[in-house]
């Protein structure tokens, strides 16, 4: 299959490697989706198999950028459906109405965890919130911030232990004002029984979460996070593709979409940069970019160090072509604004998300910002779930159906030239009403927060 006209190489249907169509010289760029994925190391024959024993990156260190301004062409969508959501006394919309278990800190893990088995309430540990400092600490309550802020929590019980770093009165101070009714607080240090206690505090949440039912909601208050992880050579194919014009769909309904990854935008970032609305969003773009290759340099690792043996196993070869493949998920629409950590989504439209590319720590990123759900495209498969509606896509049809327990929706027909968009828009539509995701089905809901400094 030929992606793009320009395309130097084609993709075997059967096995989602790259061939060549003619001949390419020594040094020559290897093109695919119209653009350099990389260069040849050695000659490469027509017919010839292209992968990482015959080329390699093009990437290096920091770019300079230009600005061009962008002018976005498409049209509202008048015709605006609705889901049945919650609407919270802060008018924010949630799609689930469950009880969330927020721990400030590692050592509580244990005790949330018998606090969700009684109660049916949502825990989510992690090892952090003592004995970090500076920025690392910022960052852990920031997220845990936009956890507990969350709109499909009808309530949230903090949960801390007494003497941590990240306690709840340092916590409190981050999170700021809340509502009383929703949100409960406890320190395991001040009471003689915390599971006792922890027990009333939920039974009040559960009492207080009642009260809220569902209401038809515009899909233009909808807020979606795009993810792909464990991807093959059919991922910038099928399912990536699919999202990009789901996500297109959504924003001209006034919705949002939010793209995260940073280093699997190494390569592709041009053409998000090309799609920002202002000077303002390119400028932040480039930071964004460069930004993160600084980071990968201020720890001796190189900036192209990607993609993972799974990638490359499904006929990925170099980071620019992962990139390529999955900028596609942010569809064409303009970029309207850029988020780092903690940040909650502030425009309808594309934002971009900083953070890295590993699949924990990028849907909890994109679980702070206040996303709804995420859509998940894998080529691989993955069980992760985050503490949204994870809905899993697949890129080929042999995943779909050895995996049915983790996948929630199989974009391989595009292949045979079947229209997926409105399909999958009906089951975005479901599961805002309410069908669970198989991570939700499974029980697989978990968060990792991000650290770059030192823990004492």
């Amino acid at each position: 299959m030929l992606i793009h006209r320009l395309d130097n190489v084609e993709v075997n249907l059967k096995d989602g490697h790259k061939y060549a169509i003619r001949d390419i010289l020594l040094g020559e760029n290897v093109i695919k989706y119209g653009n350099p994925i990389g260069h040849a190391t050695k000659s490469i024959k027509k017919g010839e198999h292209v992968h990482t024993h015959n080329m390699k990156t093009n990437l290096s260190g920091v770019i300079k950028y230009t600005y061009t301004p962008f002018e976005d062409q498409s049209r509202a969508d008048e015709n605006i459906p609705t889901f049945m959501g919650y609407l919270r006394k802060n008018g924010d919309v949630g799609i689930r109405n469950e009880i969330f278990i927020v721990n400030t800190v590692g050592c509580v893990n244990k005790i949330s965890e018998r606090l969700a088995a009684m109660t049916g309430a949502i825990a989510f540990t992690h090892p952090f919130g003592c004995s970090q400092l500076g920025e690392d600490q910022t960052v852990t309550q920031l997220i845990l911030r936009g956890i507990v802020n969350h709109p499909n929590a009808a309530g949230v019980l903090v949960l801390g232990l007494g003497c941590e770093n990240n306690n709840i009165e340092a916590f409190r101070s981050v999170l700021g004002e809340y509502d009383d009714e929703r949100v409960k607080f406890l320190n395991c240090q001040d009471c003689e029984d915390e599971l006792a206690e922890g027990l009333r505090l939920i039974r009040e949440l559960q009492e207080y979460a009642k009260g809220f039912v569902r209401h038809p909601i515009p899909v233009s208050r909808l807020c979606i996070g795009l993810k792909c992880g464990g991807s093959d050579g059919y991922s910038g194919i099928t399912a990536n593709p699919l999202v990009g014009q789901l996500s297109d769909l959504l924003i001209s309904m006034g919705g949002s979409c939010v793209l995260t990854e940073v280093p699997e935008m190494f390569g592709a970032e041009h053409l998000l940069m090309a799609r920002a609305e202002s000077r303002e969003v390119f400028d932040r773009t480039v930071d964004l970019i460069n930004g993160f290759k600084a980071y990968y340099e201020r720890h001796g690792q190189v900036i192209y160090e990607n993609p993972s043996p799974g990638n490359k196993k499904g006929g990925i070869t170099t980071l620019e072509e992962k990139s390529l493949g999955c900028v596609q998920k942010a569809g064409s629409r303009a970029v309207v604004d850029v988020l780092t950590y903690g940040d909650t989504v502030r425009k309808s439209g594309l934002s971009l998300l900083d953070g890295p590319g590993n699949d924990i720590v990028a849907i909890t990123n994109l679980f702070a910002a206040g996303v709804h759900m995420i859509l998940f495209t894998t080529g691989r498969g993955t069980p992760v779930g985050s503490g949204v509606p994870t809905l899993k896509i697949a890129t080929n049809h042999t995943l779909a159906e050895k995996k049915q327990s983790w996948i929630d929706f199989d974009a391989s027909p595009i292949l045979e030239g079947k229209e997926l968009l409105d399909a999958l828009f009906q089951e975005i539509l479901q599961v805002a009403n309410g069908k669970q995701t198989k991570n939700e089905q499974n029980g697989y809901r978990e968060i990792s927060i991000f650290k770059d400094g030192v823990t004492l």
